[in-house]
């Protein structure tokens, strides 16, 4: 059984109203451990909710979603909140940390959820930060440091995590073509050391650096390919 397995998701808002929106409509996908996956789409695809949906930061109406083993639809909050803590982490486009704590702490922080004590928590906080190779901005607060190295500390967050997926939000988003390539390979060191990552993104050429890339398009999951056909795609033809 796939690791990530979505049958027949569907999310609707404002369901039997006149202005419902289907904002999944249908979607099949199975990804294992160990992938690099990229969900692609334009603003209104679908692949934001899509990512909500697999982050456990949001439930489909309609459908089965199961991690793991684990049928997510019949999870409660805590359950769904202790998933979000341990098997899924998370960087973000706007980088979500907390600019009262250093560079450290914030790396640190999501360890207290998972009940690790202190000592454990910044020392794994240190060794993820040398491997994005910022560690010398540890006592540093988020304010202190560029664009390009505040999401490099969102990607030791998660990683000091341990979590066997972590799901990225158009992380190069707000960053120049080059401080973009750099955090790209950092995501690509990660998918070689066995993290499965699931990349989020408008663009395809950022989701051509995935194994596979996955199009969606008015909530529907609408083509599933290599992430080299789509290189070759913008290269001009295979």
């Amino acid at each position: 059984m796939s690791y990530i397995s979505l049958k027949d998701i569907k999310k609707i808002y404002m369901e039997g109203e006149e202005n419902q929106v289907n904002a999944l409509d249908g979607v099949d996908l199975e990804i294992e451990l160990g992938e690099f996956v990229a969900i692609v789409g334009q603003s209104g695809s679908g692949k934001s909710t899509m990512m909500n949906i697999l982050g456990c930061l949001d439930v489909p109406s309609y459908g089965s979603y199961v991690l793991d083993g684990t049928p997510v639809e019949e999870l409660t909050s805590r359950q769904l909140a202790s998933i979000r803590s341990h098997q899924i982490g998370f960087i973000f486009q706007g980088y979500n940390l907390i600019p009262s704590l250093t560079v450290a702490e914030n790396v640190a922080l999501p360890l207290t959820y998972q009940g690790v004590p202190r000592a454990e928590r910044m020392a794994r906080a240190a060794e993820a930060l040398e491997m994005v190779d910022i560690a010398e901005k540890a006592e540093n607060r988020p304010t202190q440091l560029s664009g390009g190295q505040q999401q490099r500390v969102a990607i030791a967050r998660a990683m000091a995590t341990a979590s066997p997926v972590v799901m990225a939000d158009e992380p190069t988003g707000a960053l120049d073509s080059k401080t973009g390539a750099q955090v790209l390979q950092i995501l690509k060191q990660l998918n070689d050391m066995g993290t499965t990552v699931i990349l989020i993104t408008h663009d395809l050429s950022i989701a051509a650096n995935a194994k596979r890339v996955v199009t969606m398009q008015d909530g529907k999951l609408i083509s599933d390919i290599a992430g080299s056909d789509v290189r070759l795609e913008s290269a001009g033809g295979k």
